[in-house]
């Protein structure tokens, strides 16, 4: 019990610490409160995993920064749109990409009419792959080797890039 009891007062001593580095990783006050809470309750859940050997401090650091990734990872996963239209007029862009403007309504059209002047035997695994298929998904629908399609959506990209070096 002794044992648990200093552990839970070394932690809370870190606590404003912990707010420092946590308001250095959100840049916002609430965010950072709340990313210490997470920490405080993910390091008391795992108090029994902790090895008297290692640096505490470290270790609860580490704990703070996988979570702030985790949740930062999460986000931005939420945030992307998988396009589903025929000619790929969004191509996964998220809800800031310029869309709205006549210059990115432009831009999207080049990029649409550039992927459809592709081979077939490009376009459509390229247009598979930003549609969110995984690579082996590809070439089972294909009937292709896997190093097939994933050359031919490297090529694709590579050609996309040239053939768009203007907007870089």
């Amino acid at each position: 019990m002794a044992e648990s009891t200093t552990f839970k007062q070394r932690l809370l001593g870190l606590q404003g610490n912990l707010f420092n580095f946590a308001y250095q990783l959100t840049t916002n006050r609430e965010a950072a409160q709340d990313l210490v809470q997470d920490t405080t309750l993910k390091v008391l859940d795992n108090e029994t995993k902790y090895v008297d050997n290692v640096n505490f401090k470290g270790w609860v650091f580490t704990i703070m920064r996988n979570i702030f990734i985790n949740n930062y990872r999460r986000q931005v996963r939420s945030a992307t749109i998988i396009d589903s239209t025929e000619d790929l007029y969004h191509l996964n862009l998220s809800q800031e990409s310029g869309l709205t403007t006549p210059e990115g309504s432009f831009a999207a059209r080049e990029i649409s009419e550039a992927i459809n002047e592709f081979a077939p035997e490009y376009k459509q695994p390229f247009t598979m792959y930003v549609a969110g298929y995984k690579y082996s998904e590809i070439a089972d629908k294909m009937g292709l080797p896997l190093g097939t399609v994933k050359s031919r959506i490297f090529f694709a990209r590579k050609r996309l890039q040239t053939l768009l070096k203007d907007y870089r």
